[in-house]
């Protein structure tokens, strides 16, 4: 593995602390249709929020997983300009972003926050007992918000202020990451198993010191070796959309055509996945990109470089299928 992987394993999903940005490697993507690289501070999730026709970026701006109220979200327009590069502030380590009836939702360590669109004001805070490492977000028309907990091997439920386990277990969703309400299913991307080690048991604790090495580990190909699950809002009940590992998935959004498009984190790439699992990469990436953000009408793809401290646009309308 590539020292650049070994470090977006390192800032992706474990909770140490933040390491200085490497050089970009040597590009292979096409030209971006815009790029930002001003106020950009370790840019974990990219989101666009069609009520608003804003773009909204998470920045860490610090260790990823502490506790030092150095983390903000930059508010952009469609065509890359900056609206307000501290439009909301106060936050740890924000993660995976999404909105639902007028709030911009959150994943921040170990609670979810809620911020008014319409001020840029934190409005709700709820604390999720129990959680580890919150990843990526998604918000349900109902106003159920879901949330990754990655290093926990759980997905919770936050409903009206209060929080409860929608599904967990290594063996049902291997190390989540990426989520997404379509329709009445959640869908869950993995960054492949083994890759925390073992869960997490009464009186233990599951951590990056337990971790194998990135390409090693127990009960299938760890970082890297994800899929893609559903599952029923009503039931639970999980399907397996892709059977084979397609990478380390990170940012799934709907391709418009019954698919998905997810950005694998290890591979440096967007794939596109079919309903019936197939899948086909349509954008190799410069470096590691995170959870992308997806404006469906014009077929733009918003990518976040954790590393590289930049946001970048690409158009994939003739990549797409």
């Amino acid at each position: 593995m590539s020292l650049s992987r070994v470090l977006a394993f390192v800032l992706v999903i474990a909770p140490l602390a933040a390491q200085t940005p490497p050089a970009q490697p040597a590009a292979a993507a096409p030209p971006a249709v815009w790029t930002i690289t001003a106020d950009m501070s370790a840019p974990e999730s990219a989101y666009y929020d069609a009520a608003s026709k804003s773009v909204f970026v998470s920045s860490i701006n610090g260790q990823i997983a502490e506790k030092d109220g150095n983390g903000y979200i930059s508010r952009l327009s469609p065509d890359g300009k900056v609206v307000n590069a501290k439009w909301a502030t106060g936050l740890n380590a924000p993660k995976g972003l999404r909105s639902v009836g007028g709030t911009l939702w959150v994943s921040d360590i170990d609670e979810v926050v809620g911020v008014e669109i319409a001020s840029g004001r934190v409005t709700s805070r709820v604390a999720i007992e129990g959680a580890r490492f919150l990843n990526d977000l998604a918000t349900a028309p109902d106003g159920t918000i879901y949330v990754s907990d990655s290093q926990g091997f759980r997905i919770y439920a936050v409903k009206d202020g209060k929080a409860s386990v929608f599904v967990e277990g290594e063996d049902a969703i291997e190390t989540p990451n990426g989520v997404l309400v379509d329709g009445g299913r959640l869908i869950v991307g993995s960054l492949g198993r083994g890759v925390f080690g073992p869960p997490p048991t009464p009186g233990g604790r599951a951590g990056a010191a337990d971790a194998p090495p990135p390409g090693r580990g127990r009960g299938g190909p760890p970082g890297g070796g994800g899929r893609l699950f559903a599952f029923d809002l009503k039931t639970r009940q999980r399907t397996v959309i892709t059977p084979e590992p397609i990478g380390g998935i990170d940012g799934i959004e709907a391709d418009g055509r019954g698919g998905y498009l997810v950005t694998d984190v290890f591979g440096s790439r967007i794939l596109q996945v079919s309903s019936s699992g197939a899948t086909r990469t349509i954008l190799q990436l410069a470096a590691a990109g995170a959870d992308f953000g997806y404006i469906g009408a014009e077929r733009l793809a918003i990518v976040p470089y954790l590393f590289g401290n930049t946001v970048a646009a690409y158009d994939l309308t003739n990549a797409l299928k």
